[in-house]
């Protein structure tokens, strides 16, 4: 499956234990990660500004993150109801990076449940989705 994972999912993952570092792990183990420059300029930004990450850190972060993962080509999709630009760019990026799942805690972007044939969902519920006995 290919997955994108929203900024705030990744810095979680990054700061603290719990779902989202479950999640992060999972995405890399056992799917493909999708990640667009945006994504991971945002991921720099909140780690080193709001977290303070060494740079160090942040640049291996970076690096993993790039690592293995398919780059998504850059172009907004105009039709999206996002006020939001941040949101917007990251979204469409997921959407041209052809992710099948969106992973994100706003809210916002979780009522929209779906974008294209990007599913959007919470951390919990990608949890749930991958973790279900078939």
């Amino acid at each position: 499956m290919r997955v994108f994972l929203d900024t705030n999912v990744i810095v979680s993952a990054m700061a603290t234990r719990g779902i989202c570092a479950d999640v992060l792990r999972e995405v890399f183990v056992r799917h493909q990660l999708v990640v667009s420059e945006k994504l991971l300029d945002e991921v720099k930004l909140v780690l080193l500004r709001k977290i303070s990450v060494p740079p160090n850190i942040v640049a291996d972060v970076i690096a993993l993150l790039r690592d293995g993962s398919d780059l998504a080509v850059l172009g907004l999709i105009a039709d999206l109801a996002i006020p939001n630009s941040a949101d917007r760019a990251l979204l469409s990026a997921a959407i041209n990076g052809k992710a099948d799942l969106f992973v994100t805690g706003d809210a916002e972007l979780l009522a929209l449940t779906k974008c294209g044939r990007t599913k959007i969902v919470s951390p919990r519920i990608f949890w749930e989705k991958v973790k279900e006995k078939p």
